[in-house]
């Protein structure tokens, strides 16, 4: 139980980074990280497995995508601050470039996405963390990354005709 607890603390920093990636927020992404050492912490006996660290991200994905349709039934109310003008100049230009071509995404894209590139997991766990083929978890990959490049190249998303 002590290598259990000590796994799931050797996490923390790569949970930090991970939902501050995906929320974009860092005071909802440090709640959501400490509700999945919570529930984590609380459900240790339920815990079967040796990799701790896809369990967490399980967890915290799962956390958000519950956020995410809580918040989905009540409007948002966004204020628009002094820096939220576009400027185009300067090294910060390309990250805030990358941040809205993330944005675009769609939400299992973009975890998908996070999960491979920035906590380098192996697409056979973003496939367990997601609860889906590992087929699926690659082709969100690909569309997740073609969509940036499209993003970052000025191309326009092209409209579907319905018939």
């Amino acid at each position: 139980m002590a290598a259990f607890r000590q796994n799931v603390q050797a996490a923390i920093p790569a949970l930090r980074r991970y939902a501050r990636a995906l929320t974009r927020n860092a005071d909802v992404a440090d709640d959501l990280v400490q509700d999945t050492l919570v529930r984590a912490l609380r459900s240790e006996h339920l815990f079967q497995g040796e990799e701790v660290r896809s369990w967490l991200y399980t967890i915290l994905t799962n956390l958000n995508r519950n956020r995410l349709r809580s918040l989905a039934r009540r409007p948002v109310h966004t204020a628009i601050g002094d820096d939220d003008a576009i400027d185009l100049a300067g090294p910060e230009a390309g990250m805030r470039d990358i941040e809205r071509a993330l944005a675009t995404l769609v939400e299992d894209q973009r975890v998908a996405l996070l999960l491979v590139v920035l906590e380098g997991l192996t697409y056979r766990e973003v496939a367990e963390i997601q609860g889906v083929p590992i087929g699926t978890v690659m082709s969100r990959l690909a569309r997740a990354r073609a969509q940036i490049k499209a993003y970052l190249d000025g191309e326009r998303p092209a409209l579907r005709r319905v018939k």
